[in-house]
């Protein structure tokens, strides 16, 4: 995705510090357990590491953001076997960026959730000292919130990742705010249309057949068991046209 914004062999960037994690130190930055990591890793849905030094495993940033996907969807209710099929889904070669983009865009459509955190907090989470000027981008990007305690900021945990990575690209803020308005805008028409489709052809018509309330119950239930499925189809969808853009053409200038 981000190839749409730049291309990246012909802006230079900040070198950023390439990911080499031990396993306890990748379930200390993504915020689980050693024992959630392997059965994760059991499971197919996290690469193998790669051996360093005495055949120690180490793992990357696209271990971390694969990681931090994962736990996006178990958070949206999609069970481990929909998230195996979700992630079969993407480029084999999809990059660590790639990753913590699609991770941002699930967000959108995740319940809204606020973690409070300190500077120096952040800066464990996201393996690098955040100056103020870091912060202020963040904010911007709509990643942190400013409070009126001093020193307490309020963390989007799907939008971190990616914003802590944008830090080391060349893409003026004012791209990187007007992307996620974009993203926003639609994804809320979006949602709006699909409510009104199912409001339409399927809710009022099963009200106007008479169904008792035992039944109304369980529709309710069952429309909620929808939502993760729409996310899923809608990110996939999105990912595919993106692809399909930048195959008929859809490179930079210069690019």
């Amino acid at each position: 995705m981000v190839t749409l914004l730049l291309s990246q062999q012909d802006c230079p960037t900040r070198s950023p510090t390439v990911l080499r994690l031990t396993v306890d130190e990748l379930a200390a930055r993504a915020g689980v357990t050693v024992r959630t990591l392997r059965f994760y890793s059991s499971r197919g849905l996290l690469p193998p590491p790669q051996l360093g030094p005495r055949r120690v495993g180490l793992y990357g940033a696209e271990h971390l953001d694969r990681l931090e996907l994962i736990e996006e969807l178990q958070r949206l209710g999609l069970t481990l076997a929909a998230i195996d099929r979700y992630l079969d889904q993407l480029p084999s070669d999809i990059s660590a960026l790639d990753l913590a983009i699609h991770r941002a865009l699930i967000a959108v459509w995740a319940p809204e959730t606020a973690e409070q955190a300190t500077a120096e907090q952040l800066s464990r989470r996201v393996g690098r000292t955040l100056s103020e000027a870091d912060l202020d981008q963040l904010v911007a990007m709509g990643a942190l919130q400013r409070t009126e305690q001093d020193g307490e900021l309020l963390v989007d945990p799907g939008l971190l990742p990616l914003g802590a990575r944008v830090l080391d690209l060349p893409i003026p803020l004012e791209t990187i705010v007007a992307t996620r308005a974009v993203v926003r805008l639609h994804s809320q028409a979006t949602a709006r249309e699909l409510h009104r489709l199912f409001r339409e052809t399927v809710w009022k018509p099963f009200r106007e057949s008479g169904a008792d309330e035992a039944e109304v119950d369980r529709m309710r239930e069952q429309a909620g068991q929808i939502e993760p499925l729409l996310t899923q189809a809608l990110v996939t969808a999105f990912h595919r046209s993106l692809a399909e853009q930048l195959a008929a053409g859809g490179q930079p200038e210069g690019g």
